[in-house]
């Protein structure tokens, strides 16, 4: 990473050292009790029943905890529903060509690959800000159920995609008698 120059936190300047005012941290002048204290760890409990919560109750997000984002890659968000026949899958790509968008699918899994090309901008009447993340993604979409890769379509309409997957009719549920001797 190169050092920014206006940012105070950025320049390996030995006389500037970081403002520890930026850090968060409670003393007891402040009226915050020392870390390694109750309150401290009741907040890191909370964080931590929050965290699990999270992870439990959203699948689909489950796996992107574990996927490192290298800097100019993004993921799309995703949203998956499911009837008795088929698995319907839902992926925002705003600003995206559907032209570089590469959807395929196995058994198990399906994975929605592509990129957002950046815009190329004039900077020469000032400055710029940009909120917008380019880059290029891979989405790794792990299916509840089998699907028959035959019977797969997508469509993209106004920057989102749509994913519908027929389950495979070996994927159906049976139940399976026990027997005894």
């Amino acid at each position: 990473m190169v050092p920014d120059e206006r940012c105070s936190m950025c320049v390996r300047d030995p006389k500037r050292r970081p403002s520890m005012s930026l850090i968060p941290f409670r003393t007891k002048r402040s009226g915050g009790m020392e870390p390694g204290s109750m309150a401290s760890l009741a907040d890191f409990r909370g964080e931590m029943n929050r965290l699990f919560e999270g992870f439990f109750s959203r699948p689909l997000a489950a796996s992107s905890w574990f996927d490192t984002i290298e800097p100019g890659q993004w993921l799309p968000t995703v949203d998956m529903t499911e009837n008795d026949r088929q698995i319907h899958v839902r992926a925002e790509l705003p600003g995206i060509d559907p032209k570089d968008v590469d959807v395929s699918v196995s058994e198990d899994r399906l994975v929605i690959c592509g990129e957002k090309k950046s815009a190329t901008e004039s900077t020469a009447e000032g400055w710029s800000h940009r909120e917008s993340q380019y880059g290029s993604f891979s989405r790794a979409i792990p299916l509840p159920e089998s699907v028959d890769p035959a019977q797969v379509t997508a469509k993209y309409d106004k920057g989102v995609l749509t994913v519908e997957l027929m389950k495979s009719p070996t994927s159906a549920s049976r139940k399976v008698p026990v027997l005894t001797k």
